[in-house]
């Protein structure tokens, strides 16, 4: 894990963070897409996240495993197009919710059950917690997640999604794991809200890789995601 995870943050953002878990709910419904950056480099990852901001993702985590993740928000942050969020992902404790808050980090996203949904909810911060089973996201809704990101989805894929939605049709999910431009339409039909996307649109540009494929995958994937919510809105009309 990244060291400045550990030394305290010198600089606080600029801005107050107004995104409120409302506002995260109805900006990722809207959008259907979520980006998570991952890799060996926080000045890449930095770089990519931006990419693909620019290229009409509006929400883009970058994963705290990735060295130099806090500055690399921070740099972020400042540099957003407006109306696009950045958070952090792999947020565990306590200390990993202080210290995004700090750099600047606008929400939260975790892999699991950790201390970190309870201190986000203390603090107002919108989080994505990561769950897999029916009783794990009744849990992370129970102690105040924003959503649930299904993780890892691949494993029971589109139909398992809409297994859980069966019981917990009220349950925000998101699909995380294994889904790329083939798979995402097929978990919205499902019934998720959206799709979060980190090899099948970043690749390597996380640790230094070329942006120029990102930035042609990030416009795929919003293309995929505008066709898709004309189809419904269609549909619905009739």
């Amino acid at each position: 894990m990244s060291t400045d995870l550990i030394a305290p943050t010198k600089e606080k953002p600029d801005m107050e963070n107004n995104l409120t878990p409302e506002l995260l709910l109805a900006g990722i419904r809207d959008t259907r897409l979520v980006a998570i950056v991952r890799g060996t480099d926080g000045a890449a990852a930095a770089m990519a996240a931006l990419a693909a901001m620019e290229e009409g993702f509006r929400f883009v985590e970058i994963a705290l495993t990735t060295p130099g993740a806090l500055a690399a928000i921070r740099e972020v942050r400042a540099a957003a197009p407006a109306g696009c969020f950045v958070g952090a992902g792999t947020v565990l404790t306590v200390q990993h919710v202080e210290r995004v808050a700090e750099a600047g980090g606008q929400f939260l996203v975790t892999p699991a059950l950790a201390e970190s949904i309870d201190e986000s909810a203390r603090r107002g911060i919108p989080l994505l917690a990561g769950a897999l089973t029916p009783t794990e996201a009744y849990e992370a809704m129970n102690r105040g997640a924003t959503a649930v990101k299904l993780f890892p989805a691949s494993i029971g894929g589109p139909r398992y999604l809409k297994a859980l939605r069966d019981p917990f049709p009220d349950i925000p999910f998101i699909a995380v794991g294994g889904v790329g431009l083939d798979e995402a339409a097929g978990y919205w039909e499902a019934g998720a809200i959206a799709v979060g996307l980190g090899g099948p649109l970043f690749g390597d540009a996380g640790s230094g890789g070329d942006l120029a494929p990102v930035r042609e995958r990030a416009r795929s994937f919003v293309d995929l995601a505008a066709g898709f919510g004309r189809r419904t809105a269609q549909a619905g009309s009739r």
